[in-house]
């Protein structure tokens, strides 16, 4: 059996705070997995196996994964992960199982997945559990969540006037950002600025046709990348490979032959107001 992956959006309670949900089934043979900052935490739940917390990323992280799994995954938005007993700040670069955060719940969970017998069910599941976690946790905090959201591509700003417009001082704004986002606002923002560059890439979109800036240069600059330079840096301090690397050899388009079209849209519709206004 082949490798399989696929992205589906939350359902709509959870929306606010997942920003994809994806599903991957590894074939006959080990697969190697690149996992790529997003600013997030993510949930993996393996169907008759663990479960693990993989905390707010500042570099890749390679995972290989066995023959025959499937694997559940949530990946939140920045800020918008479940309640939890610590600090985000203390799992960053950390992959934590489950059970050590939500106990005896997290082994329920485990137990439901793996009694499910099918994909869709297990989701549901995970999504209630989720939704329990939520209802039982601590509220969002409103100004932190608007920050992250000025913070988001597209919208060139510096991190002092995103502190003074939600009320905050800077190291007021950086101290709530690591507690709750587990990175700091500058950080948070380079991030989220190459998300938004592979949210672009994804979509195969038309760069903006700037004089003298075509192809992967132009998607950079697009991307708030001062240059091509710029971006190739950002890229293989963050991912450990080139653009070209990354993006399976097409630096326009990429050619991992996914469809990350659920994981992207929160970047593409704060560009476009939607993503019909992208070459797909």
């Amino acid at each position: 059996m082949a490798d399989t992956y696929r992205e589906r959006a939350p359902s709509a309670a959870l929306a606010g705070v997942v920003r994809t949900i994806w599903v991957q089934h590894v074939g006959d043979a080990p697969a190697v997995h690149r996992h790529l900052p997003t600013g997030g935490v993510e949930i993996h739940v393996a169907v008759g196996g663990p479960a693990r917390l993989l905390g707010p990323l500042t570099g890749h992280r390679l995972e290989v994964i066995p023959p025959g799994t499937t694997i559940l995954g949530v990946r939140f938005r920045p800020g918008g992960a479940p309640p939890l007993p610590m600090p985000l700040e203390e799992l960053v670069d950390q992959s934590v199982p489950l059970v050590e955060v939500w106990g005896d719940l997290a082994e329920r969970l485990l137990d439901d997945v793996a009694a499910s017998g099918a994909v869709d069910r297990g989701i549901a599941l995970l999504e209630a559990f989720l939704l329990q976690r939520f209802r039982v946790g601590r509220a969002a905090d409103p100004l932190l969540r608007a920050a992250v959201e000025a913070l988001m591509p597209w919208r060139p700003v510096e991190v002092g006037a995103v502190a003074a417009d939600v009320g905050l001082s800077e190291s007021q704004l950086r101290r709530r950002s690591l507690s709750v986002v587990g990175l700091s606002p500058k950080v948070l923002q380079r991030t989220l600025r190459f998300q938004g560059f592979l949210a672009l890439a994804q979509a195969g979109a038309t760069p903006s046709g700037r004089v003298g800036v075509d192809g992967i240069a132009g998607l950079a600059v697009d991307a708030g990348y001062a240059d091509q330079a710029h971006l190739s840096r950002e890229c293989f301090r963050l991912t450990g490979q080139t653009p070209r690397e990354l993006l399976h050899g097409d630096v326009e388009r990429c050619a991992c032959g996914h469809d990350h079209s659920a994981s992207y849209r929160p970047f593409l519709a704060g560009r476009f107001g939607g993503v019909r206004a992208v070459d797909a």
